[in-house]
């Protein structure tokens, strides 16, 4: 589908959104007599749920205002410590709080904004100063900014650790496992003393022969042509990036929601059942998921198909075939960072051993300082939110910190 199509579409389905909003305001509204009857919920129900239907789904922010530490609350102020073309490094300011246990989380640069790991964020505040990587909307940065390639992200995440400075930590998530990796590994050749702290890398594809799952085998099966030719399109008339070329948004979320069809068609029948009922709790929890789920970006186009042909088809990393910048990269340089890993029994996006194969390729970390851990019953998004990970392994994470601060 051409992109320009599907803005159209976009903005006529928004439109639309525009016109359910309306009749549910007055089929709600609580003077209206007829919102109070079972007709009347069953009409409110089926008019939100067509609402989110036809809504377009921008960012939304973090909205993490304050904190709790040994029971005293305190002030969270969201602050750009430093800004980048393509990503804003965002400090999320303790008020009162000593800057301490500085932490760097990489968040993905896969489809969705950083802000899918507010939970993260949230859960770590208590314990540490956090850093995290915005990752901005490549139809949102002009043409003459240049591109940006796989090298461009390994090098802001350098610059990101120098910038902070030693005694940070580094945490990534998923997809930049990958270049966190290589990142520590260059700085560590170069005895840079912002070399991280510690490295924990969640759930990311270090090895992707291990195990393959639905994610890898459609990285595989596909030409690089088709992703060239298929996957990438034009930024339309109309934003700061038009004419840049782009993995958009809206085929990543398609492909998202293709591989869990029906948990998504359920939920969202459970989600107008719930409005016909009442059980507002449920609703607010489907909401809250739901506008940060379907808030997508788009990737630069030089990024995402590095991406496929380095990491997923050809495994440069695991085969030490991957350079920077030209130049080999040596993980055994990385000797003084401990590392964790981490990975979920019931991941389906990033199978068990892809994670752990980080441990295999730096081979001079002294075995008292590496981890491995498997979460039982965790899936992909499970690793880095919702209960599974603020009971078990935030505090893994936590206590690995600590013991090498």
């Amino acid at each position: 589908m051409n992109y320009q199509a599907y803005d159209y579409m976009a903005r006529g389905a928004q439109i639309m959104h525009e016109g359910f909003s309306l009749l549910n305001d007055i089929a709600s509204h609580p003077s209206n007599p007829f919102s109070h009857t079972i007709s009347g919920r069953i009409s409110k129900a089926g008019l939100e749920t067509a609402m989110r239907l036809t809504r377009r789904y921008e960012k939304v922010g973090f909205n993490i205002d304050e904190i709790t530490i040994d029971g005293k609350y305190h002030a969270v102020k969201e602050e750009v410590a430093l800004s980048m073309p393509f990503c804003d490094l965002v400090h999320f300011n303790r008020v009162g709080v000593r800057d301490d246990h500085k932490v760097l989380l990489v968040a993905p640069l896969s489809g969705h904004f950083a802000t899918l790991l507010k939970g993260t964020v949230e859960a770590l505040l208590p314990d540490h100063e956090v850093y995290i990587t915005d990752w901005a909307d490549a139809r949102e940065v002009p043409l003459d900014e240049g591109p940006f390639s796989f090298d461009c992200y390994v090098e802001y995440l350098i610059n990101f650790m120098e910038y902070l400075g030693p005694n940070t930590h580094l945490i990534a998530i998923c997809q930049p496992t990958v270049q966190a990796l290589i990142a520590t590994a260059v700085m560590a050749e170069k005895k840079s003393p912002a070399v991280p702290h510690t490295l924990t890398l969640m759930a990311g594809p270090i090895d992707t022969s291990k195990n393959p799952t639905r994610v890898n085998e459609f990285s595989r099966k596909r030409p690089m042509s088709w992703f060239r030719n298929v996957a990438i399109m034009t930024v339309p008339h109309g934003y700061p990036g038009e004419g840049r070329k782009v993995y958009p948004g809206f085929m990543q979320l398609g492909g998202f929601i293709s591989m869990n069809q029906q948990s998504h068609m359920q939920k969202y029948m459970d989600f107008y059942q719930n409005l016909i009922y009442g059980e507002e709790e449920d609703a607010d929890r489907f909401r809250a998921f739901y506008d940060e789920y379907l808030a997508v970006l788009d990737m630069p186009a030089e990024f995402y198909l590095e991406t496929i042909e380095r990491i997923f088809k050809d495994n440069e990393v695991a085969r030490g075939a991957i350079t920077y910048k030209g130049e080999p990269v040596n993980f055994e340089a990385i000797e003084n960072t401990p590392l964790m890993t981490v990975e979920g029994a019931n991941d389906d996006i990033c199978g068990l051993g892809q994670t752990e194969a980080a441990q295999h390729l730096c081979k001079n970390i002294p075995k008292s300082k590496r981890i491995h851990h498997v979460q039982p019953g965790a899936g992909h998004y499970g690793i880095f939110s919702g209960s599974q990970f603020r009971k078990h392994i935030r505090p893994l994470i936590t206590d690995f910190i600590h013991k090498y601060a």
